[in-house]
C-alpha cells in the first residue's frame, strides 16, 4: 500500500460503522482483541457455507479440499513468522494454550529439581502461571527479571540471573501494558550462551511488526489469532523441529497417533503430535485470511502509522494534568496505559464509553506489573491499523472532562 489510507482500511471493518450510546464507535481495545475485516468474515462464512469438513480424516472430495486449505494456512503462517518448515507450526486455541503446551510438554520433560526458569516482571498471567505450575511440580525455581521505572528489562540483571541450572527463559516480545518492545534477539543470544532455551510471547507483536523467528533465534514463539484481526479460538506455537521431536504430546486423543492398541499407543511426528482431536478448522481459515489482509497493507506501513499514533497520543497525554503514563521505554509499540490520580479505571472506561470510546480498564492480566508501578489498575488505549488521530483527540478531550469530574 503506497499511501496509508486509514479511511479505506476503516471501511473494511463493518463494526466501525456502528454507533455506541449514540456516538460513533472509537475502538481502542486492540490490546485485548481486534475487530475483523470483511475479508476475514467472508473467508470464514464462505468456508463454512461451501467447503466445511473435518480435516485429515475424510478421503472424500470435501474432506480433501478442507484439509488442503487447512494445510495451506500452516504454510502461510510459516512464511509469516519465517519458520524453517511448516512442520514447525502447531495450531492451538491461542497464545495461552501455546505457552501451556511448552510448559507442560518441554518443561515437564526437561526441568529437574533445582533447575531455573526466568520470566520478566512485565509478563501477562498466561506467561506466569504455567511456569509457576510446572516449576512447583518439578521442584524447579522461578526467577524474575526486574524492570526499570521506564518499563524496560534490566539487561545487566538479566545477564547476572543466569546460572548453570537456568534451563528456560520465557518473556514477552511486546508488553500488553507498557508497550515495551523487548530486545528479544539479544535476550535469545544471552540465553543460548548460557545453554538455556527461550520462549517468546508474541501475542502483542504479531499484529504490529514483522516477525522473523529465525532472526530472533527463539526456540519457541506463540501468537493469538484474535489479536491480529482473525477469529478467536485459534493460535499458533512455533517450535524448532529438533525440540518438538523430543517433546511428548500435551493433549492425547484422535489424529495425533500412529497406532493404538489396548496395551499401548505410538505418537505421530510434529505437528500432528500436538493437534489432538478436531482442530479449530474455520478459525484457521480465518487466520489465513487475516495474514493475507495484514500483508496486503504491509508491515512497514503499519508500523509507521501506529508509531505516528503513539507519538501523537503521548504528546496529548503529557499535556493533561493529573494523568500519568505507565510505561515510557525507548522502544515502544502503540499502547498507552495511564493512571488518573482520583479516578479508578473502571469508572474511567464507563465514562469514556458514553462518548463511544472503547478502552480497557483493569490490571490487564498483569498484576505483577501493576504492583511494580504501585497502581491497582490502569486504563489502556491499544491502537491498531484502523485508529486515527481524531479518535485520540476525542479521548484526550473526554479524559480532561473525567479528571474535572473527579477533582
Amino acid at each position: 500500500m503506497a499511501n496509508y489510507d486509514v479511511e479505506k482500511i476503516r471501511a473494511d471493518f463493518p463494526v466501525l460503522s456502528r454507533e455506541v450510546n449514540g456516538k460513533p464507535l472509537a475502538y481502542l481495545d486492540n490490546g485485548a482483541t481486534t475487530q475483523k475485516p470483511k475479508a476475514v468474515i467472508d473467508a470464514v462464512y464462505n468456508f463454512d457455507s461451501n467447503m466445511y469438513a473435518t480435516v485429515r480424516r475424510g478421503s472424500y472430495t470435501l474432506g480433501d479440499h478442507a484439509t488442503g486449505m487447512y494445510e495451506e494456512v500452516r504454510q502461510k503462517v510459516a512464511n509469516f513468522v519465517n519458520a524453517g518448515s511448516p512442520k514447525e507450526i502447531i495450531f492451538t486455541s491461542g497464545a495461552t494454550q501455546s505457552i501451556n503446551l511448552v510448559a507442560q510438554s518441554y518443561g515437564k520433560r526437561f526441568l529437574e529439581k533445582g533447575d531455573e526458569v526466568l520470566i520478566s516482571q512485565m509478563e501477562h498471567h498466561a506467561n506466569i502461571v504455567p511456569w509457576q505450575t510446572v516449576c512447583k511440580e518439578r521442584g524447579a525455581i522461578l526467577k524474575v527479571i526486574p524492570i526499570t521505572d521506564d518499563g524496560e528489562v534490566e539487561m545487566e540483571t538479566y545477564r547476572r540471573l543466569f546460572t548453570d541450572r537456568t534451563k528456560i527463559v520465557s518473556v514477552t516480545h511486546i508488553s500488553n501494558v507498557l508497550g515495551t518492545i523487548n530486545p528479544v534477539r539479544e535476550m535469545a543470544e544471552i540465553a543460548h550462551s548460557a545453554g538455556a532455551k527461550i520462549v517468546l510471547d508474541g501475542a502483542q507483536s504479531a499484529p504490529h511488526t514483522m516477525i522473523d523467528v529465525q532472526d530472533f533465534d527463539c526456540d519457541f514463539f506463540v501468537l493469538s489469532g484474535h489479536k491480529m484481526y482473525a477469529p478467536s479460538g485459534v493460535g499458533v506455537l512455533y517450535g524448532k523441529m529438533d525440540l518438538l521431536e523430543e517433546m511428548p504430546p500435551y493433549v492425547t486423543g484422535g489424529d495425533m497417533i500412529v497406532t493404538v492398541s489396548m496395551e499401548k499407543s505410538t505418537f505421530a511426528k510434529p505437528p500432528s503430535r500436538f493437534e489432538a482431536g478436531t482442530p479449530p478448522i474455520s478459525q484457521v481459515i480465518g487466520l489465513g485470511a487475516a495474514i493475507d489482509y495484514l500483508e496486503s497493507i504491509g508491515f512497514d506501513a503499519i508500523e509507521k502509522h501506529e508509531h505516528e499514533l503513539l507519538e501523537y497520543g503521548t504528546k496529548l497525554f503529557n499535556d493533561i494534568d493529573g494523568l500519568r503514563i505507565i510505561g515510557t521505554p525507548k522502544n515502544k509499540a502503540a499502547i498507552l496505559s495511564f493512571h488518573l490520580e482520583n479516578a479508578h479505571p473502571h469508572d474511567v472506561v464507563t465514562l469514556l464509553d458514553r462518548e463511544g470510546l472503547a478502552l480497557r480498564g483493569g490490571h490487564h492480566c498483569a498484576q505483577p506489573t501493576m504492583d511494580r508501578y504501585n497502581v491497582p489498575a490502569t486504563t489502556r488505549a491499544g491502537m491498531g491499523i484502523y485508529n486515527t488521530k481524531e479518535e485520540l483527540d476525542l479521548l484526550a478531550e473526554t479524559l480532561r472532562g473525567v479528571i474535572k469530574m473527579f477533582s
